[in-house]
């Protein structure tokens, strides 16, 4: 018998057997979660969601041998649509937005309690992000206020951005979409788009979430 669509199917990561285990069992017991693969450390991780391509990934973030980090760096070479949830103990701000950026669509405390870490998983699998204990609907909202004290080491520097072009980061950062980018500015959507390209171009970015994490740590944030 097939299993319905709603299934989301979940590999667990993390060097403790016996965590694992308690976690299979609870989830498990979850109408409509499927665990289908584990994995002990990073290498496993890679191998095991590049073959089972499960619908959320529970990661360690203090795997042995290959770290969370780098594991994430390792699966986004696989170009698959796992989610990445990042179990741990403890993270710092700074971390946080090095994990999003890496491609992880969660990050869940390892004490939280368990109606917190279902409701990630089920919140991460709609396509939506959760940082904490919390949902985020608007993530570059929420790194705004993560990183509202940016770093400005290198604000200084433009990277050949024109004004135009730093109005239109500065809007993207303020969570304005293209249509009301292009209201506010004054100026066509095709236009904003164009803009846009161009600005992608320059800093070395592929998507608007990118250009906000750019802006960020270059002290962006800021600038009129």
């Amino acid at each position: 018998m097939e299993e319905p669509p709603s299934t989301i199917d979940i590999v667990i990561s993390d060097a403790h057997p016996i965590f694992r285990e308690g976690l299979r069992k609870v989830l498990e017991a979850e109408p409509g979660l499927r665990i289908v693969g584990e994995a002990a450390d990073g290498e496993e991780t890679v191998r095991v969601v590049g073959k089972l391509k499960p619908k959320i990934l529970l990661l360690d973030f203090s795997m042995p041998e290959v770290a969370g980090v780098e594991t994430l760096r390792e699966l986004g070479k696989l170009r698959i649509q796992t989610r990445t949830i990042i179990v741990t103990a403890a993270i710092e701000k700074e971390q946080v937005i090095e994990l999003l950026q890496l491609g992880a669509h969660g990050i869940v405390l390892r004490h939280s309690a368990l109606q917190l870490l279902l409701k990630s998983i089920r919140c991460v699998s709609n396509g939506q992000y959760w940082v904490g204990h919390e949902s985020v609907s608007d993530l570059i909202q929420a790194l705004r206020r993560m990183m509202a004290d940016g770093r400005t080491s290198e604000a200084s520097r433009d990277f050949g951005i024109s004004s135009r072009e730093m109005q239109v980061v500065t809007h993207v950062v303020a969570g304005y979409t293209n249509k009301d980018l292009a209201g506010k500015l004054g100026i066509s959507l095709q236009t904003v788009k164009h803009h846009l390209t161009n600005i992608f171009d320059k800093l070395g970015v592929s998507n608007r979430l990118e250009l906000v994490l750019f802006a960020i740590d270059h002290g962006w944030i800021n600038k009129d």
